[in-house]
């Protein structure tokens, strides 16, 4: 079952991850975030009462879903290895940097694509600095940067974090010690039935772990070795996204009236930027830390839970950006945007990945 062998093979895969997003959106998930790996991270983090911001908590089955169904088909296929040790802890600081930078924007590398098919521009803009992250970040792949190599380890340490997701999906559904979104109360209370959540983040795992796909990857793999195949998966699933967004009158060009987004270009380029540098710097995306932890990699493991400790932060000292809102009868027109603090946050996390950059390079043969 090898999917990355050809373009053709690549971008259906993506086709296939974009229909479980769009069936996602149609069965209940917020509008422009039919599946985000940072927002439902964020969502997850909220439900363990890891901050207390009442309109984002809600134990995302997504989130399970991907990593079990990354661990389930890389077992199938033997490509389960058990690995880490590369920088443990500088992979969880870049956790946390790309939550960060995710909500100072309001939605992962992922979600920033689903918003570019639903013609919010706010999301082209955004994409300027992600891909001068990831720019950022190959030109010190091609000096010598690395967090060194992964060993293997005893092959149950791999199985850690999906044990660890799968509990928290039965605490979910078979007690209350979790917190959960009140209706109408925001994106934590909007989602599709916990099954057809499990089951879209299921598939869509599988197959993002057999294509590889990465958002960070693509634009990487273009600047370095000019190989277009990993950004077929993106353009898969972007086609489909754009399509079902036509068809159900979910298309609206422009930056203003967008669901759950800020025009505060700047922070949205800047915030972008930190999650593309932060990426390329631990080896992947939000969804390929996911999905690589499903697959056995304690180091994205690490990862994964530097973006939980990432949300916690963000939401618990304001860090978090503010999506703008219409004017209703009780509340006047708000902008959104980033707080002064979130700002700070944003330009010491791209400091940060600049000190990693420069203080973790390979000595070159001479």
């Amino acid at each position: 079952m090898n999917l990355s062998d050809s373009k053709k093979k690549l971008a259906l895969a993506g086709v296939v991850c974009g229909i479980v997003a769009a069936v996602l959106a149609a069965m209940g998930n917020p509008a422009n975030m039919a599946i985000c790996i940072a927002c439902f991270v964020r969502d997850t983090a909220g439900a363990l009462k890891l901050h207390s911001a009442s309109a984002v908590q809600y134990a995302r089955p997504e989130i399970v879903g991907i990593v079990v169904g990354a661990f389930a088909i890389s077992a199938a296929t033997k490509e389960y290895r058990s690995t880490g040790g590369s920088s443990p802890l500088i992979r969880f600081v870049l956790g946390m940097i790309i939550m960060i930078g995710s909500l100072a924007f309001l939605g992962c590398p992922l979600r920033m694509v689903i918003r570019m098919s639903a013609g919010d521009l706010n999301a082209w803009v955004a994409l300027i600095g992600f891909a001068a992250g990831v720019a950022t970040g190959a030109f010190f792949l091609k000096k010598g940067f690395s967090l060194g190599r992964a060993h293997e380890t005893n092959a149950a340490s791999g199985t850690v974090l999906p044990l660890l997701l799968v509990g928290i999906l039965i605490l979910s559904v078979a007690t209350t010690l979790l917190a959960v979104s009140e209706p109408g109360a925001g994106p934590g209370a909007l989602h599709a039935p916990i099954f057809v959540s499990l089951i879209g983040g299921l598939i869509f795992g599988a197959f993002a772990q057999k294509s590889r796909m990465c958002f960070a990857g693509s634009i990487r793999d273009i600047i370095l070795v000019k190989s277009f195949d990993l950004i077929s998966v993106i353009a898969g699933l972007f086609v489909v996204m754009l399509i079902y967004n036509l068809a159900t009158g979910g298309f609206h060009l422009g930056f203003s009236g967008q669901p759950i987004a800020h025009s505060a270009h700047l922070w949205n380029i800047l915030g972008m930027y930190a999650v593309g540098f932060a990426a390329v710097l631990a080896g992947g995306c939000p969804l390929r830390q996911l999905v690589l932890a499903g697959q056995g990699s304690s180091d994205s493991a690490v990862t994964v839970l530097g973006l939980f400790v990432g949300a916690a932060v963000s939401h618990n000292f304001g860090l978090a950006g503010a999506a703008a809102s219409a004017a209703t009868a009780d509340k006047a027109a708000t902008a959104g945007g980033v707080s002064t603090a979130g700002q700070v946050a944003v330009i010491i996390c791209i400091v940060v990945c600049f000190i990693i950059a420069l203080t973790n390079r390979r000595k070159m043969a001479k």
